[in-house]
């Protein structure tokens, strides 16, 4: 199959099982996002920062960051240097094994600040959110259950609405980062939509598997089977001694979005299959 063909059938599998009724955001982006995505990350050097981190329970949950390491540890091995943006405690549990920008600031006019100083000193190439909490019509941000979580969140909606480069977001229930996009087509889901948008939204059912299919199509450019060298399980096992939650139980256990590792796993196989890298 051609690039385009690729994307789509990626697009496809992403949104197959569909818990959180993602396939109606697919139907309101142009078909061929992730290859449009993955093209903003075909040779790119220099910074990209990469924000992940949805507070649960005063810790941190599993979705996003799972992702956000996968898609660090590939965008390094390609030769770019990537950085982790997150607030505590995420930002202080990974800062002894990856290059972390902490967010800091507690409102969105520092946060603004921060953002725009940040980009001066860094200036990325790229800049990708994976479940990231997006700012709502009304200022605030949200979770699934409708509980207001803005004390609890880091603001990183200022880095996407600033940068002077591609922005990606990946999300997958509509109250992320990027949303903004679909804004009006997801606007029937029982969530408080995030506003924010971004150059380029990607949809899964479980955001982490939005880095995977990044990931896919990078690895089809490189004739490498970079989804190979992804361990869900060993990142699971990395957050989870470091405090991370499921967010749909809120418990410490080895889940995503209350589904089995095994879940990401055959997704990755799916997806190892769809780019020639894994036979039937």
């Amino acid at each position: 199959m051609n690039e385009f063909e690729l994307s789509v059938a990626i697009e496809e599998v992403l949104v197959a099982r569909n818990p959180r009724h993602m396939r109606v955001a697919r139907a309101a982006l142009e078909p061929g996002y992730y290859l449009r995505a993955a093209r903003y990350l075909r040779n790119i050097e220099g910074h990209v920062i990469i924000g992940t981190g949805f507070p649960v329970a005063s810790t941190f949950e599993t979705d996003g960051p799972v992702g956000a390491i996968a898609l660090y540890d590939t965008l390094e091995a390609l030769g770019s240097l990537p950085i982790l943006a997150c607030g505590p405690p995420l930002s202080r549990s990974l800062a002894d094994n990856y290059r972390v920008l902490e967010l800091t600031a507690g409102d969105l006019e520092t946060a603004l600040q921060e953002a725009k100083e940040q980009l001066l000193a860094l200036q990325p190439s790229a800049i990708i959110s994976i479940e990231r909490p997006g700012l709502a019509a009304d200022g605030r941000y949200y979770n699934m259950r409708g509980e207001d979580i803005t004390e609890c969140c880091a603001f990183f909606d200022p880095f996407i609405d600033n940068a002077d480069c591609p922005t990606i977001a990946v999300g997958d229930g509509g109250n992320e980062i990027g949303m903004g996009n679909i804004n009006q087509a997801i606007a029937d889901l029982d969530i408080n939509p995030s506003v924010t948008g971004c150059d380029e939204l990607l949809v899964a059912d479980v955001s982490n598997w939005g880095a995977y299919g990044l990931i896919a199509i990078l690895g089809r450019w490189t004739e490498l089977d970079l989804l190979a060298q992804i361990s869900p399980l060993e990142i699971l096992h990395y957050l989870s001694a470091r405090g991370s939650v499921d967010g749909v139980t809120r418990e410490n256990t080895l889940t995503e979005d209350g589904l089995a590792v095994e879940e990401g796993l055959g997704v990755i196989q799916e997806l190892r299959v769809l780019t020639g890298f894994f036979g039937e």
